[in-house]
C-alpha cells in the first residue's frame, strides 16, 4: 500500500490524475473586470472578502463562526503561510463588522511525520541557519516520527513540532492577527478525533472506494488510519486488524515511502488505540472540519484540484457533515520563484517587517486572491506607492474611480490599526534617500525641504512619518539598489580643477538665489557644466564624490534640493577644506 502525502505542504501531482466533478466549485471571490465601467452592484462585490462573507452568511451559521487555516509545520514558516492567516482574518473582520462572533483557529498539523531533512531552520529569534549550525541528528535520527516526537534541534522547545508552531504563532502576532493555534497532536491525545476515526473505520471499504477515485495507488487493503509504533515511534501504514468496540487497531511496523526515500520500519507487531496514531491527510482535513465545526477555510490551488474534492465527498458521504465554505487562492512567488521551505527559498515575516510597515504588507493580501502575484523585494517601492495611494483614496485626497473608492472604503480600515487623517507618508524611495544619513535632525530637515513634512505637523506625526526611513534604508541595503549610499558627513578630499571650481561655484550661487526644486536643479547641473567647459559626466561624478564619496548615486538634483541649503552650499564651495 502506498502512503499518502501528508498535510498542507504536499506535492499534489499524484492527486491530479483523476478528478471527478465536484458539486460545488471552490469559491472564486472576485472575477469582475477591474477596468469595467459597471457599478459594483452590477458586478461581484468590489471586495472579495465581502463575497466570501455573503456565502458564509447565506448558510445561517451558528455562532461563533469558525474560520480556519492550517499547515504542516515541517519547514521554516514563510510569508506564503500568511495566505490563510491574513485572508482568513480579513473575512473574519467582515463578519465581525456585520455583528457576528467569530473565532479564527489555525491547526498545526504537527502529528504529521517528519518526511525529510530541511535545508534551513530558524531560531525563535528568526536567525536562519543550516543543519551544520544545530543538532541535525535530532532530525536525521527521527525520520518517520510525528513532528512533536522529534527533539528540537535548537534545544529550546519541547519538540521540533512545538518549535515550528511557535514560529507560526510569532508570525501571526507580528502581523497583528489574533488566532488560536491548535495542535493536532493534542487534539488526538485528548480524543477529539476518536469518534470520527471510528466513523471512518466503520466505513473503511467505502473509504477505499471513494479514495480510489482520486488516487490510483491505493488498494483494497487500504485503511484510513496510521498507527504509531510503540517500539520505534514511527507512523506506519500496515493495519492488520480493527476492533471498533475496543477502539484499537493491530499493526505491523513496516517500511514506508516518504518523499524520495524509504523510511525503514522496525517490524514490531502491536496494538494502538485511536488516539495513538493519526488519520491520513485526505481524511484528516474533513475530520477537522467536523470536529472543529469549521464554517470557512481558504486554501491554495493545489488543494482545489486535489484534496478539496475528495474532502468534500468524505465529509458528506462518510462523516455526514457539510464542508465549510471554501475559497481558493493563487500562490504568490518571491522574487519570481516559488516559495519553498525545503529548498530554502523563503522570506519570513520578520524579513518583510524589517523593510515594510505591517499595514502595507496587510494591504498586499487585500488584492484579488485569484491572481498570481510576485512579491518582488527589488520593486517593493511600487507596492508602497500603491498603498500610499490606496490610503489617500480612503481619505478623498486623490481623484479615482468609483470602484477604487469603494474598495478603499471597505478594505483600508481592516489593514490599519486606526484610521488617522493627520498621518503623513514620506514616499518610500525618498525615505531611502533620507536613510543615507543617521542624523535624525538632517533627515527631518531634508523631509521638510522636500515638502513631505507639513510645517504644522505634530511631533508624533513627524516621528511616525520618519519611522519609514529605517524600513527603506534596510530595503536599500538588502537589495543593494541605487539608494544604497551613505552621506559623507565630512567633506571628502577631492581633486577639483579651476573650471570645475567655477562650475561648482555657479551651481552654489544658483541654489542660493533661486532655491530650486529638484527638477530645476537637475537641469542647472547640466547647464553649469557646459557653461564652464566641464564634461557633464565628470561634473556629476564630482557632485557624488563631494556628497557621497562615491562615483555615482541617486538623481543628483532632487537629492541636493532636499537637503539643508547651507550644508549644500558649504559642500559645493568646499569651504571646510579651504579653511
Amino acid at each position: 500500500m502506498t502512503p499518502e502525502p501528508e498535510g498542507h505542504e504536499t506535492d499534489e501531482s499524484e492527486d491530479q490524475e483523476r478528478l471527478p466533478p465536484s458539486d460545488e466549485d471552490p469559491l472564486t471571490p472576485s472575477e469582475a473586470d477591474p477596468e469595467s465601467d459597471e457599478s459594483a452592484e452590477d458586478q461581484h462585490r468590489v471586495y472579495w472578502a465581502d463575497t466570501v462573507a455573503d456565502k458564509i452568511e447565506a448558510r445561517n451559521p451558528d455562532e461563533p463562526i469558525i474560520v480556519k487555516g492550517g499547515v504542516s509545520p515541517s519547514g521554516v514558516p514563510h510569508i506564503g503561510h500568511l495566505n490563510e492567516i491574513i485572508r482568513g482574518y480579513l473575512v473574519a473582520e467582515v463578519l465581525r463588522e456585520r455583528g457576528y462572533e467569530v473565532d479564527q483557529v489555525f491547526t498545526s498539523d504537527d502529528k504529521d511525520r517528519l518526511r525529510g531533512m530541511p535545508r534551513t531552520l530558524a531560531s525563535l529569534d528568526w536567525e536562519i541557519v543550516g543543519l551544520g549550525d544545530v543538532d541535525a541528528g535530532a532530525l536525521g535520527q527521527n525520520l518517520g516520527k510525528p513532528l512533536t516526537d522529534v527533539p528540537d534541534p535548537f534545544g529550546c522547545c519541547e519538540s521540533f513540532g512545538a518549535h515550528q508552531t511557535k514560529l507560526l504563532s510569532k508570525s501571526a502576532e507580528a502581523m497583528g492577527v489574533p488566532i488560536e493555534i491548535l495542535s493536532n497532536t493534542e487534539l488526538y491525545a485528548e480524543g477529539a478525533f476518536e469518534a470520527v476515526t471510528r466513523e471512518l473505520l466503520e466505513q473503511r471499504e467505502r473509504a477505499y472506494e471513494l479514495l480510489s477515485a482520486y488516487q490510483d495507488k491505493v488498494d483494497e487493503s487500504y485503511v484510513p488510519f496510521s498507527p504509531q509504533c510503540s517500539e520505534c515511534g514511527h507512523l506506519t501504514e500496515t493495519v492488520t486488524g480493527i476492533d471498533l468496540d475496543a477502539g484499537t487497531v493491530d499493526y505491523v511496523c513496516e517500511s514506508i515511502e516518504a518523499g524520495n526515500q524509504i523510511i525503514e520500519g522496525c517490524g514490531h507487531e502491536g496494538t494502538a488505540t485511536f488516539r495513538e496514531g493519526k488519520l491520513p491527510w485526505r481524511f484528516e482535513w474533513p475530520a477537522q472540519w467536523k470536529v472543529l465545526g469549521v464554517d470557512f477555510e481558504p486554501f491554495g490551488k493545489d488543494h482545489a484540484e486535489g484534496s478539496w474534492p475528495s474532502g468534500e465527498e468524505i465529509a458528506r458521504e462518510l462523516l455526514d457533515s457539510e464542508p465549510p465554505v471554501p475559497m481558493v487562492y493563487e500562490w504568490f512567488t518571491y522574487n519570481g520563484e516559488a516559495l519553498s521551505s525545503s529548498s530554502g527559498h523563503i522570506l519570513t515575516v520578520r524579513d518583510v517587517l524589517s523593510i515594510l510597515e505591517p499595514e502595507v504588507f496587510r494591504y498586499f493580501f487585500t488584492k484579488d486572491p485569484n491572481r498570481a502575484r510576485d512579491f518582488d523585494v527589488r520593486r517593493l517601492d511600487q507596492l508602497v506607492d500603491e498603498f500610499d495611494r490606496f490610503e489617500s483614496i480612503f481619505f478623498d485626497e486623490v481623484e479615482t474611480t468609483d470602484r477604487e473608492s469603494a474598495l478603499a472604503d471597505r478594505a483600508y480600515p481592516m489593514v490599519v490599526e486606526e484610521s488617522r487623517d493627520e498621518r503623513v507618508r514620506i514616499p518610500y524611495t525618498f525615505a531611502a534617500v533620507l536613510g543615507m544619513t543617521d542624523d535624525e535632525n538632517l533627515r527631518e530637515t531634508m523631509a521638510r525641504r522636500s515638502g513631505h513634512l507639513p510645517d504644522d505637523a505634530s511631533v508624533s506625526v513627524i516621528d511616525d512619518a520618519l519611522s519609514r526611513v529605517e524600513n527603506a534604508r534596510n530595503w536599500a541595503v538588502q537589495t543593494d539598489n541605487e539608494y544604497n549610499y551613505r552621506l559623507a558627513e565630512t567633506l571628502p578630499e577631492v581633486s577639483v580643477s579651476d573650471p570645475e571650481t567655477a562650475a561648482l561655484s555657479a551651481l552654489a550661487e544658483f541654489i542660493e538665489q533661486e532655491n530650486p526644486d529638484g527638477e530645476a536643479l537637475q537641469a542647472q547641473i547640466y547647464d553649469c557644466a557646459r557653461e564652464n567647459d566641464v564634461d557633464v559626466s565628470r561634473f556629476f561624478e564630482l557632485g557624488y564624490r563631494l556628497f557621497l564619496d562615491q562615483p555615482d548615486g541617486p538623481r543628483l538634483g532632487p537629492f541636493l534640493a532636499a537637503m539643508n541649503q547651507n550644508f549644500v552650499l558649504e559642500r559645493l564651495r568646499r569651504e571646510s577644506i579651504e579653511q
